[in-house]
């Protein structure tokens, strides 16, 4: 009876203490456990953030789910001060042309004259190519015509109605022998006619080198007019700097890249100038040494109808007194 009575009672404690401490095992359970960061895992920089439980049993989401005006906002103003640097970062069109266009006036002005220069420069070198062409190969034929002749006469009519330099030298002597006539010093007209032939060949010399002193003065002053399109330019540069306050290349590498369009373009019309009147000055000075041959075949023609004229008349003298 007291065993039952015992067992009983004993019952009745184990219920008594099962159901006081069942609702805070189950409130234990319901709550979340803080993480807690182990030994080895370093330490976030940024503030921990409260999480609240959830309201019901459901799941609904919490309010710190939810994303704030501000978290939204933030992005798209990174996005807009993103594009804008980018855009402030393009690159400018940097084309020839487009920094011709954007130049200042005078960095313009500095191009087009050597621009021009560079036309000139090119029109010259194929004047002069077809032009010593034409007068070498004429001079050439006349010297090889005239080769055979034996006197001026035969000489002018070797050559007929031909136009050249060969042709004024045959008629100067055929003059000079004219105006001559009757004056036994034969050293005197032979030196009347040297001068006259001197005079023709240098005529000629300035003519066939026309335009090379044109060549010369391009080749030896458009890089210092390049050069001063590519001063002025860095000056401007460097005042916008000065305005707008800041170091950043890009600001100031369109009007360097503008300025140092004029050098390049200075070179590019002095380089071929130099090599262009180097090449003529070779050229012509062949020309006028083919000149020279055909003043001295001039006169030696002139010599000896001078020669044949003093032999005439001495044999004449001779015959006439014998009879």
């Amino acid at each position: 009876m007291f065993r039952t009575s015992l067992r009983t009672i004993s019952l009745a404690v184990t219920l008594i203490v099962l159901s006081l401490v069942s609702p805070a095992i189950a409130q234990q359970t319901s709550a979340p456990h803080p993480t807690v960061p182990s030994a080895q895992t370093p330490a976030l920089s940024a503030p921990a953030t409260t999480v609240q439980a959830p309201s019901s049993v459901s799941g609904a989401p919490s309010s710190s789910s939810a994303p704030s005006p501000s978290t939204e906002a933030a992005p798209s103003s990174a996005g807009d001060a993103g594009a804008n640097l980018l855009e402030q970062a393009s690159p400018h069109d940097l084309s020839p042309w487009s920094m011709f266009m954007s130049a200042d006036i005078i960095v313009k002005l500095v191009m087009i004259g050597l621009a021009f220069a560079s036309l000139v420069t090119w029109t010259i070198c194929i004047a002069k190519t077809v032009e010593l062409s034409l007068v070498r190969r004429k001079l050439g034929a006349a010297l090889t015509q005239i080769g055979e002749s034996r006197s001026l006469a035969e000489a002018q009519m070797a050559l007929g109605a031909k136009d050249g330099v060969l042709a004024s030298l045959l008629a100067s002597a055929m003059h000079e022998a004219r105006l001559s006539a009757g004056i036994s010093s034969d050293a005197g007209i032979k030196e009347r006619a040297a001068s006259n032939f001197a005079e023709i060949v240098r005529a000629e010399s300035r003519r066939i080198r026309l335009g090379m002193g044109l060549l010369a003065t391009i080749g030896a002053t458009s890089p210092f007019v390049g050069l001063f399109g590519t001063v002025w330019g860095i000056m401007n540069s460097f005042i916008g700097i000065s305005k707008s306050q800041t170091t950043n290349l890009a600001v100031v590498a369109p009007g360097i890249a503008e300025a140092l369009l004029a050098t390049a373009l200075g070179l590019v019309a002095a380089i071929p100038a130099v090599i262009i009147y180097n090449h003529f000055a070779r050229v012509t000075k062949g020309y006028v040494e083919l000149v020279s041959r055909a003043s001295g075949s001039a006169g030696r023609l002139l010599s000896r109808d001078l020669d044949r004229t003093h032999v005439g008349s001495i044999g004449g003298a001779r015959s006439r007194a014998a009879e």
